[in-house]
């Protein structure tokens, strides 16, 4: 596949995303049991994978969005973080789970959790499909991973490369 005049090539299938997005409902599931936690997707990368894994929970969590950009147009991250949509639900004293589609250097995820815990929730815990743990930054891990993958830029069920791409069913590596 091209995109952008850039070959993509499949670096995980539909299928097994279904799969893995099953597995990390049941986990958080389990770990939630007894709560409703507010999950939180950061718009727009999570938008897909919050939806299905929010449908694999048990329970009826609390949804709500925050947009923050690192990215713009660009196909690396720079490093300054912009937020966009703040929540609307009060979380004071609630439990929180963030939902992204990828942490690659963690700066936003870590900035983003940091600014969450002025506002007094009861717990904070983050969920990423993606994790590229060779470009981290900083100190950061996620609470609940997808999937490690290498070092390259990517696309597909949900990720975009300037709003392109976000509707493919499996996620791809783009070259160069």
């Amino acid at each position: 596949m091209e995109i952008k005049g850039k070959k993509a090539t499949v670096l995980i299938p539909e299928k097994e995303i279904k799969e893995r997005v099953k597995q990390l409902a049941e986990e958080i599931s389990k770990d939630y049991k007894g709560k409703k936690p507010v999950v939180v997707g950061i718009l727009k990368g999570a938008f897909i994978f919050m939806s299905d894994l929010v449908r694999e929970m048990e329970g009826s969590p609390v949804v709500d969005f925050m947009q923050v950009s690192s990215y713009g147009d660009r196909m690396e991250s720079s490093g300054s973080i912009r937020f966009i949509k703040d929540l609307e639900v009060d979380i004071k004293g609630r439990d929180l789970l963030i939902v992204d589609d990828i942490v690659d250097t963690g700066r936003t995820l870590k900035n983003l959790v940091e600014k969450l815990r002025e506002r007094d929730p009861s717990s904070i815990k983050t969920c990423v499909l993606l994790d590229k743990k060779e470009r981290r930054e900083v100190d950061f891990e996620p609470d609940y991973t997808g999937f490690v993958i290498p070092d390259k830029f990517v696309i597909g069920y949900g990720l975009d490369w300037a709003e392109e791409g976000r509707g493919l069913k499996d996620i791809y590596a783009v070259e160069g």
